[in-house]
């Protein structure tokens, strides 16, 4: 699947999942215990408002903080509709995914900085999604693109702690499964665990 697909449908996983999001559920626990629902989407909001400078060649000192606090305000849904819409107008505009992009780890090709974005959106899909109750499963070319991208980065994400190890599960769990727990995540949580 082309890379610009597969970020496009992965925005599109994760803006579904935030649409089932009930008014009640907002501060519900999610499997990054650090966060809550409301949290967890102003993140990935926050990463896809940052997407937008960023990949039309900006640097994180000429982005400053106006991107840091809630990026939610009083109409969760509908920030995060504007940011994801947003950051796929930047991420598909012509010639974006032959940039270099100015990350807090370095300068990194564009297409990089989308595959890590790509695996953002579905991770905290699933996140949003087990929190509230909501259908679980992502579409399996998207879960292949990004199990693809993230087999070669593993090492280095556990090495410099940005995901939790440990997680196990059988070796004939699906490919969704296997990429849940290379990123930390045991596929059965449920709130209250």
């Amino acid at each position: 699947m082309d890379l610009l697909e597969a970020y496009r449908r992965s925005l599109a996983e994760f803006i579904d999942r935030v649409h089932q999001v009930e008014p009640g559920q907002w501060s519900d626990p999610t499997p990054c215990a650090e966060w809550d629902v409301r949290a967890l989407v102003n993140h990935v909001v926050r990463e896809d408002r940052w997407s937008v400078p960023l990949l039309a060649g900006r640097t994180i000192d000429e982005v400053g903080d106006r991107l840091d606090g809630d990026q939610l305000g009083t109409d969760p849904i509908s920030m995060a509709r504007e940011a994801a819409a947003q950051a796929e107008i930047a991420a598909t505009h012509p010639g974006t995914i032959d940039r270099t992009v100015h990350l807090s780890s370095g300068e990194t090709p564009a297409a990089e900085y989308l595959k890590q974005l790509l695996a953002e959106h579905l991770i905290h899909g699933w996140d949003v999604a087990v929190a509230i109750g909501a259908q679980p499963r992502f579409d399996p070319a998207v879960v292949r693109a990004a199990s693809g991208w993230f087999a070669g980065q593993i090492d280095n994400y556990r090495r410099n702690n940005l995901v939790r190890s440990g997680v196990r599960v059988p070796d004939d769990a699906d490919e969704q499964d296997h990429l849940l727990a290379a990123f930390g995540r045991d596929p059965d949580w449920a709130p209250g665990d």
